[in-house]
């Protein structure tokens, strides 16, 4: 029954249904891409050798975007071990449904089964830099609820899928300078009376994904008071699309995510729209696992070199269609790093 209720209801850009129903695969924590690697699956991170982590505690943090570490171009511990892998790839959590960010396009034959998108292109620019073939890779899917785990675990070397820094994550896992800049924002369908993140969310069902800023953001206004008495916060769901998909089923009336998740959404489905201006501002930054020092200070390195050639590239080509000009988001983030004795 509710197959066919999805056959029945998805709508708009062609992969929106091909893609919410490869979310589900997805919710499989490090479900191997078809162009994964094939070399030996249980090659573990952060081993032996690893220094003991200098980023900040949640409780010292009062701009999370500015505590990474300063850029380094040194080899250490954590990426000797990633060079001395039998098949030699870095392993990285990514999502493989969001539109534009990294995601399969079903409506492109040429693409076949390759990752495409914003996120992806910083990956393939780490892996060239780090191993010298903007190729070796090997590609996990992580839902938005396991991002975290996925790294502490030691699944994966980091996760490159639009993670915000917050003060609360840099007590569990480290992450480069940003990358990008967004805010929280609303999506709900064209023909309603929703305007934006205010009174009018009085009476609506807000669906928001698990461990997600977003879910964080409706959590505390709900307890505070600064969002409607008589709004509906969903139970949080483990993907951001399974959101989109319960919107386009008539099961909720908003989505609170990332407004350029939404943007992206939105062009998927002209039935939808984003609904008034972003409520906060984040920046998105690589994650890693704590102590992997070596690691972070390359990564900041390579976004250093990134911000000049090839940042805006990749804007243009993946996000400038769907966020449109004069967009918040057009430029990469100024880095600023933690200060270090």
């Amino acid at each position: 029954m509710i197959a066919r209720r999805l056959r029945a209801s998805l709508k708009g850009w062609g992969g929106v249904g091909a893609m919410a129903l490869a979310c589900a695969t997805a919710l499989v924590l490090a479900l191997l891409l078809p162009n994964s690697a094939h070399g030996d699956g249980g090659t573990r991170i952060g081993g032996q050798g690893v220094a003991r982590g200098t980023q900040a505690r949640a409780e010292q943090c009062t701009h999370p975007e500015n505590m990474s570490l300063p850029p380094s171009g040194a080899d250490g511990a954590t990426i000797d071990a990633i060079k001395n892998r039998k098949d030699r790839r870095l392993i990285v959590g990514v999502d493989q449904n969001s539109y534009r960010w990294g995601y399969r396009d079903p409506n492109n034959p040429e693409a076949g089964s390759n990752l495409e998108g914003f996120d992806i292109d910083l990956v393939h620019a780490i892996a060239k830099d780090i191993l010298g073939d903007p190729d070796a890779v090997q590609f996990k899917a992580i839902p938005t609820s396991q991002r975290i785990p996925a790294i502490q675990g030691g699944t994966v070397d980091m996760v490159v899928r639009t993670m915000s820094i917050t003060c609360e994550r840099l007590d569990q896992v480290a992450f480069s300078a940003p990358y990008f800049k967004t805010g929280q924002q609303v999506l709900a369908p064209v023909s309603s009376d929703i305007t934006g993140y205010d009174k009018s969310l009085a009476g609506k069902r807000i669906c928001s994904a698990a461990k997600s800023t977003a879910n964080e953001r409706l959590t505390a206004d709900r307890k505070s008071g600064g969002l409607a008495p008589s709004a509906v916060v969903l139970p949080p769901v483990p993907n951001q699309l399974d959101c989109l998909v319960r919107l386009q089923l008539g099961e909720a009336d908003a989505v609170v995510t990332d407004g350029a998740l939404a943007a992206s959404q939105a062009a998927q489905d002209p039935s939808v729209a984003l609904k008034g201006g972003t409520f906060t501002t984040e920046y998105y930054g690589v994650a890693m696992k704590k102590g992997a020092d070596d690691l972070v200070r390359r990564v900041n390195r390579i976004l250093a070199d990134y911000r000049k050639d090839g940042w805006r590239q990749s804007y243009a080509t993946w996000l400038a269609p769907t966020l449109g000009p004069h967009s918040p988001s057009e430029d990469p983030p100024v880095a600023q790093y933690k200060q270090t004795t």
